[in-house]
């Protein structure tokens, strides 16, 4: 692919490459919805899943990458990554063994997340109101929400660790959905 020479031609060809696809934006934002309001009817199924996803996650990329780094043995920093592949089996390990135990960790996690990701969501607005001008207020009101969310999370520790993950999670599912759902409708009519 070549790049276009001029501002112009390279807004055409992504709104162009948007239109094309709103159908799987959409479908997305669908699923996206549902996952989001079954993790909201039930948040504490819905922590305890997402812990224990994390800790096989952990557990999977560590054993991984025990398995690089005793290959690569020769590379630099040999034992960093084995130390590195170790602390993830360790986190992994611990999250499966313990995830009740895991999950107020993890709330703090989440909240940190969702404040990254709300400051992110908004700037990906602010660079997208030149293209969708009538629906980039959606990624905005997203943000904004994500924002919320990681202060609904600190301000109720550690009580709040119970029941957070499950539903923060949902309703950042369903506000990402929505999203979705409603840049995708906007692209279709572009």
């Amino acid at each position: 692919m070549t790049l276009p020479h001029d501002i112009n031609e390279l807004q055409a060809r992504m709104r162009d490459a948007v239109r094309a696809h709103w159908k799987a934006f959409l479908f997305e934002g669908i699923v996206l919805a549902i996952l989001g309001l079954a993790a909201i009817i039930v948040p504490p199924l819905a922590s305890l899943a997402v812990t224990i996803f994390l800790g096989w996650m952990f557990l999977i990329s560590g054993v991984f990458g025990l398995f690089v780094s005793y290959w690569a043995r020769e590379m630099p920093g040999f034992w960093w990554s084995l130390i590195s592949a170790a602390l993830a089996v360790l986190a992994g390990g611990l999250l499966l063994a313990r995830p009740m135990q895991g999950v107020l960790t993890l709330t703090i996690v989440v909240g940190a997340y969702f404040l990254a990701e709300g400051v992110a969501t908004i700037m990906y607005a602010l660079e997208h109101r030149r293209e969708l001008s009538q629906r980039w207020s959606w990624l905005l009101v997203a943000g904004a929400m994500d924002i919320i969310i990681a202060g609904l999370i600190f301000a109720g520790l550690p009580g709040s660790a119970e029941w957070a993950i499950g539903l923060l999670v949902g309703l950042n599912l369903l506000f990402g959905g929505a999203t979705l759902i409603g840049m995708s409708l906007a692209a279709r009519k572009m």
